[in-house]
């Protein structure tokens, strides 16, 4: 075969080629418009306008499992992702409600890279076409305000078994001894003890389930910072001179914060007595007040066993003990720092600790300032007596460094009122 007619074959061969795919091309077009469009899934009436205002978490599935509707909740909630729900369980149980049409109801803990575990409860039901509607109640709030509900009450009935048991122990001792004056009167001053401990447990028990109320604080009135520290001093004046140990005041005139003056003195006479009952002999309280823009600071210092780093986290928690056996010792309910930070709260402000083990430890309220100032005479900071040479220095730091307490000669030129 000659080129010529070799080049006409392929030429030929060329368009055949070419008048095939425009015909295939034409024929595929003509099918696609004749063939119906796909349908898209409808939701029943009204589903997409409930989802939109719902505040709880709810979705709808196809039958595909494709989500079609989800309210905003459910996207916060982490079980939709784009187009998919996430979690195995609640898939599990769109798809039985599915198969035979049953409406499902199930408790499931979510877990989440980063994110603490949540409980939530989901009802799951059958709509028309195949879609299945699920509703999502988040439950984790509840779940764990009954946990800790459940366990207020188990450390309650434990500490009151404690007192009540050793009460009931020692009278039947001094039935016992009745013929014994000595033992009587000894077994008698441990009763005392024992039902002083529960009569304190009691009546914090009572004021932190107060706290805890729906209006803890019911009026707030222009609190002198001054009285207050003054109050807790004298309270725990006995325990201190007891002990050895050294009360020192410092505190800017005219502080005033708002709230309630008997919860403020119950948390800063918790702070007190707390750095007394943890100081060694002869060691030195200090307490200060002053002002941080809008909020006063009152802050405790002592130098003495300080709290471990593990247990700092904990402090706060009701009935929580660094120490069981000397809180015992001492009688100590384990309340007394829950107390002072529900009281914080409910004033609008916060408690926070420094410490270190074997140097002390620092606690500092923070209370919004009020500038509705008392009497002037209320408002006066007791000057500071007159000292000789030989008489000690209290350590007065606000910040809360071993720095600071190793240098005392430094706070010679400030204002100091001490308490022995």
């Amino acid at each position: 075969m000659d080129p010529t007619t070799q080049a006409f074959v392929a030429a030929l061969l060329g368009a055949l080629v070419a008048g095939s795919a425009v015909f295939a091309w034409h024929v595929s077009d003509r099918l696609q418009r004749s063939a119906p469009p796909p349908q898209e899934v409808r939701l029943p009436p009204g589903v997409a306008n409930v989802l939109s205002v719902l505040r709880s978490s709810a979705v709808v599935v196809d039958e595909d499992g494709t989500v079609l509707k989800a309210s905003a909740p459910t996207y916060a909630l982490g079980l939709v992702r784009g187009r998919e729900l996430v979690d195995p369980v609640l898939c599990s149980m769109i798809d039985d409600v599915r198969r035979d049409g049953q409406i499902r109801e199930q408790e499931i803990s979510m877990t989440r890279p980063g994110y603490p575990t949540r409980t939530v409860v989901a009802r799951v039901a059958p709509l028309r076409s195949r879609l299945v509607l699920a509703l999502i109640e988040d439950r984790t709030r509840e779940h764990r305000v009954e946990a800790v509900r459940r366990d207020f009450v188990a450390n309650v009935s434990h500490e009151l078994k404690t007192p009540v048991g050793a009460i009931r122990l020692l009278s039947d001792a001094v039935v016992e001894a009745s013929d014994d004056p000595e033992a009587v009167e000894r077994f008698a001053m441990r009763m005392k003890k024992e039902s002083e401990r529960l009569s304190v447990l009691v009546q914090q028990i009572i004021e932190l389930s107060r706290l805890q109320g729906d209006d803890p604080l019911e009026q707030a009135d222009p609190v002198s910072v001054h009285d207050v520290i003054d109050a807790a001093i004298d309270t725990s004046s006995i325990d201190a001179s007891a002990r050895s140990v050294t009360l020192s005041v410092q505190c800017e005139s005219d502080l005033v914060v708002l709230g309630n003056e008997g919860q403020i003195a119950m948390a800063v006479g918790n702070l007190v007595k707390n750095a007394v009952t943890y100081s060694p002999t002869g060691a030195t309280v200090a307490v200060t007040a002053r002002s941080l823009d809008s909020f006063v600071e009152i802050a405790v210092t002592d130098q003495g066993i300080g709290i471990p780093a593990a247990d700092i986290e904990r402090i706060f928690e009701r009935f929580y003990r660094v120490d069981p056996a000397r809180h015992r010792s001492t009688g100590g309910t384990g309340l007394g720092l829950s107390i002072v930070k529900h009281i914080a709260a409910v004033h609008g402000g916060e408690v926070r600790v420094w410490s270190v083990e074997g140097q002390g430890s620092t606690f500092r309220l923070r209370l919004p300032r009020s500038h509705d100032l008392p009497d002037e005479d209320e408002a006066l900071v007791v000057p500071p007596p007159s000292r000789t040479p030989e008489e000690p220095r209290a350590l007065v730091t606000t910040t809360p460094s071993p720095e600071a307490r190793a240098t005392p000669p430094a706070l010679a030129a400030q204002h100091q009122e001490e308490r022995p």
